[in-house]
């Protein structure tokens, strides 16, 4: 089985790594695959788009695959991987049962991305006006689909510290389960080139537009936030980034208010350390977030609120301030602009983050090191991870002639 390096990812859509996290984190944890010599095979059942990454041009095979389609049978039986990655829950669901049945050697993977349940039922309680609580997510559909997912997996990538928690002290899944890994980038050294603060304007916010918080947070901005800053800096503009954003964004755009909607950034690097500050007023989501991120790898603090920074700092500061209170956002984002003292602290604190949690050698090290043990020991790791068997057996059972049935009802 260590002889085999084949890594197989089944894709709920192609990435996207110019538009979306989800995109960049899928290219970071194929990098330590191929780095590790594996062959690998993206697959997905989705369509592609423009924006597409082509995984040809590292060398990585692309196919398409049918759902309730018996052809990818034939397809990972020949492919024969020694592991499958399945990127989120929903791909799992689908061709989990086929992987375990017809490639039953192969070591699988689920990358949660962020817990899908989570991100659902926040924002379930936020449009109903109700406080989120851990017994309303366990009690949600979605839970116990994602959950179910994860048991029936040998390894669970985990992004964010607060959902591996939530998992291990909640519902009590046996950390052998789990890995804790965040986005893996490059550890920033002395000799990063950042603008300094005088070289730099402007407040900035990047994010999706197919993601419900990035769109509730551009209108807590456009509506609250903005107006009370502009009037304590009105030189400064506020410019927001992201692809697919909606007509109702792209409406927002207003020259004279310095609210200025510039949609997809031909490069986010570049957008993110030519501004001073990055906002991101969150009220609901879940995982840790790429725009966060990012900011601390280019050098610019950031204001973000409780839910912005969960998972993301430890017991270590935030890179600028954590506030979820209209006022104090908008005077934390102010004293950043304006206080050079306060924003080269905050710099350095973003340094320091990227440094301790998130450096790619250390991160890929541990995932390495998991893949090691799970090789050497599958068997027995199967036959204690009791609740996945028994969810395996069940699932096999049902999702199977579900998929059957489906499979001759398109036929027909």
């Amino acid at each position: 089985m260590t002889d085999n390096k084949t890594l197989l990812v089944i894709a709920l859509v192609w990435p996207e790594p110019a538009s979306t996290a989800a995109g960049v984190r899928m290219l970071q944890l194929l990098d330590v695959f191929q780095k590790q010599g594996y062959s690998i095979t993206i697959a997905s059942a989705a369509s592609k788009s423009e924006f597409s990454f082509d995984f040809h041009s590292l060398g990585y095979k692309m196919e398409d695959i049918k759902m309730n389609d018996s052809s990818f049978d034939v397809f990972v039986k020949d492919l024969n991987p020694s592991v499958v990655l399945f990127d989120r829950f929903l791909t799992e669901e689908q061709f989990g049962w086929r992987v375990a049945e017809h490639s039953s050697d192969a070591i699988r993977i689920l990358d949660t991305e962020d817990l899908h349940s989570l991100r659902h039922v926040r924002e379930h309680c936020f449009k109903k006006g109700i406080e989120f609580t851990t017994d309303a997510w366990l009690q949600d559909d979605k839970t116990k689909r994602e959950i179910a997912s994860i048991y029936r997996c040998d390894l669970s990538l985990i992004i964010s510290s607060f959902e591996f928690d939530l998992l291990t002290e909640v519902i009590k899944i046996d950390k052998s389960l789990l890995l804790l890994l965040p986005f893996m980038v490059n550890e920033i050294t002395q000799e990063t080139n950042w603008k300094l603060f005088e070289n730099r304007n402007d407040f900035i916010f990047i994010g999706g537009g197919k993601h419900a918080p990035n769109i509730d947070a551009i209108k807590v901005l456009k509506t609250t936030i903005w107006p009370l800053i502009h009037s304590l800096v009105p030189e400064a503009k506020l410019n927001i980034y992201g692809a697919y954003l909606p007509q109702q964004v792209l409406e927002m755009h207003n020259l004279k208010e310095g609210f200025l909607v510039k949609g997809r950034a031909e490069d986010a690097d570049e957008v993110m350390k030519s501004a001073k500050v990055c906002l991101a007023p969150l009220r609901f989501g879940a995982g840790i977030k790429g725009k966060l991120l990012s900011a601390m790898q280019n050098g610019t603090p950031s204001v973000t609120t409780t839910i912005g920074a969960e998972g993301m700092h430890g017991i270590l500061d935030w890179n600028g301030y954590i506030e979820n209170d209209h006022t104090a956002f908008v005077e934390a984002a102010v004293r950043l602009y304006t206080v050079e003292d306060t924003w080269s602290e905050a710099q350095e604190q973003g340094k320091t983050l990227i440094n301790t949690l998130y450096t790619k050698t250390s991160l890929a090290h541990i995932l390495e090191q998991k893949l090691e043990q799970l090789q050497k020991e599958l068997p027995k790791h199967r036959i204690q991870n009791f609740i996945g068997s028994l969810l395996q057996h069940q699932t096999i059972t049902a999702t199977k002639f579900m998929g059957k049935w489906i499979e001759e009802k398109n036929r027909g």
